[in-house]
């Protein structure tokens, strides 16, 4: 994501998320199906989290690893019911982890199936439980099917509001019928804003194919270290236990525009690139990197002529 320019509607829209409820579509988002008896043991062998330990109407963050350790894709895992298991990720990353699931659910009573018809809304504001009709949302990531506007979708509890999964036309009556009670839609560049400021990284943006979880800062939400083998195990294991990652997650405080993609540098040396930049009306210019681990928290960095600082993201 690019730079995000600060206009009179991204201001409004800032607020409404900071105070009401704002609607975002999320296109970028896709769902997998993972069905059968054997669903949650054969992705407890494959994904960061622990799986097999969810209850239905649970979910979790986790990730997909390379045997390097480096992700392929990150996902939330929603268990609808001890045979039903939808997963929630980036459609630039599905035809991969679905292909890859396709062909180790061999001799498993596992089948996988991409759900094109879903989409997604998120609802994201103080105003959430309210505007989805006085619904109370429970810790992040459990869910429920809600019925509105006549139709049913399922609705995850989100870090700033719900995630609203249904299929396409149904979520465009319900997002008419959340207009109807307060709800407003909003650009993906005011969302980000907030994503930045909590220091959440994105994949396609701080995170990538070249990126441990422990660089990313995503090991306290994505990762089971109580759990059994999975691929790439051994690295994420061995750095955790032992080792320092080279790269860190960290936020940059700028004192003027910043650049998605621009080099950061510590002195003469790069030290990475810009992932995520926004422009906060509480903060300013901020954005999210993975620096390496020589720029610590308080450094001053350049981003072409503009002047940073390093800051440490709290978990």
């Amino acid at each position: 994501m690019g730079a995000t320019a600060k206009t009179p509607g991204l201001d409004a829209e800032y607020r409404l998320l900071l105070e009401e409820a704002g609607l975002l579509r999320r296109n970028e988002l896709t769902v997998l199906e993972i069905t059968g008896s054997e669903g949650a043991e054969f992705l407890q062998g494959q994904l960061t989290n622990d799986v097999e330990a969810l209850e239905p109407g649970t979910g979790c963050y986790a990730a997909l690893l390379d045997r390097k350790g480096k992700m392929r894709s990150d996902m939330v895992v929603l268990r609808l019911a001890p045979d039903s298991i939808l997963l929630v990720l980036p459609v630039a990353t599905a035809g991969e982890v679905g292909g890859h699931l396709d062909t180790y659910r061999i001799g498993r009573d596992a089948e996988v199936a991409r759900r094109e018809e879903l989409a997604i809304t998120s609802v994201i504001g103080p105003r959430t439980a309210e505007v989805l009709g006085g619904v109370p949302l429970g810790p992040e990531h459990t869910h429920r099917t809600l019925r509105l506007a006549e139709r049913d979708a399922l609705a995850v509890t989100s870090a700033g509001g719900a995630d609203l999964i249904a299929p396409a036309e149904a979520l465009d009556a319900v997002e008419e019928w959340l207009g109807g009670r307060g709800a407003e839609p909003v650009s993906a560049g005011a969302a980000a804003i907030l994503r930045v400021e909590a220091g959440r990284p994105a994949f396609g943006a701080e995170m990538g194919n070249d990126t441990i979880p422990q660089e990313a800062g995503i090991n306290a939400r994505a990762v089971s270290f109580e759990k059994g083998c999975y691929i790439g195990q051994e690295t994420v294991a061995r750095l955790h236990y032992k080792g320092k990652p080279n790269r860190h997650l960290r936020r940059l405080r700028a004192d003027g525009p910043l650049a998605a993609g621009a080099a950061i540098m510590l002195g003469d040396r790069e030290v990475g690139k810009v992932g995520t930049a926004v422009l906060s009306p509480a903060s300013g210019w901020l954005g999210l990197a993975l620096v390496r681990r020589e720029a610590e928290p308080g450094a001053t960095v350049s981003v072409g002529q503009i002047v940073a600082r390093v800051e440490e993201i709290q978990a």
